[in-house]
């Protein structure tokens, strides 16, 4: 089935990430993936959560949030209207999700702060985020070890993630929102860079799906994701280990 932007169903958009957008954060990107873009940071500031109070345990954390404009209509201001549960899950997912490949006992006494800003959004705005995070978040390393601050190396593994979903009875890559509004099926994957699970969410929002689709969609997922970890790779080439 050709898409509305001409890809295979197993293709991902165009993805480009281009570090260091911001002069000011120990780490930043800007992630494009088709249509959906997404600014990232890190910053590292000297706290700790109070349960890792008197420790040298550090701590990554994320923040998400959209722009008024970053959809067809302008929406207020997360601070206008407090945080939506929708913001609060996905804010989580990337938290959780760095934290999974960071050794947070080689960062010593600080907090890791991300922020993912959606600027635009098409479609796979939280899938974006993870994989612009670790970017981002490996350049603020990079920063502390420079410095003298950590000793060794505490991104033992990558991260990413991708959609994929079926949509008009056919499995699809990275779907964009034209393609998600509509979708049978909608799931996310987040993916260690060696292969592990960190988290599945699956929706049937029409009929149930089956287990072989089921397996068909983390295969497909899991060659996307591929390409997305080589991509993280080349564009940090000078900062991981």
């Amino acid at each position: 089935m050709l898409r509305e932007d001409g890809r295979a169903n197993a293709e991902l958009r165009k993805c480009r990430i281009t570090r260091n957008i911001n002069k000011y954060a120990e780490g930043s990107c800007l992630i494009t993936l088709g249509q959906t873009r997404v600014h990232c940071t890190a910053s590292v500031e000297d706290r700790q959560p109070g349960f890792l109070r008197n420790t040298d345990e550090g701590w990554v954390t994320a923040e998400y949030s959209m722009l008024p404009r970053a959809t067809a209509e302008r929406m207020r201001r997360a601070g206008d209207v407090g945080i939506s549960g929708r913001t609060h899950e996905i804010q989580r997912l990337i938290g959780r999700s760095l934290r999974a490949v960071t050794d947070t006992r080689l960062l010593g006494p600080v907090t890791v702060q991300i922020d993912c800003d959606v600027l635009q959004a098409d479609g796979g705005t939280r899938t974006a985020s993870i994989t612009g995070a670790w970017v981002a978040l490996a350049d603020a390393c990079r920063w502390l070890i420079d410095r003298g601050r950590v000793k060794r190396w505490p991104l033992p593994g990558q991260v990413a993630a991708i959609s994929v979903g079926v949509v008009s009875g056919e499995i699809m890559l990275d779907l964009a929102y034209a393609e998600d509004s509509r979708a049978q099926v909608d799931m996310n994957l987040v993916m260690t860079g060696d292969g592990r699970l960190i988290e599945v969410q699956g929706t049937a929002e029409g009929d149930p799906f089956t287990e072989p689709q089921l397996i068909e969609m983390i295969r497909m997922a899991r060659d996307g994701l591929e390409a997305l970890f080589a991509l993280q790779r080349d564009v940090l080439g000078d900062v991981l280990p």
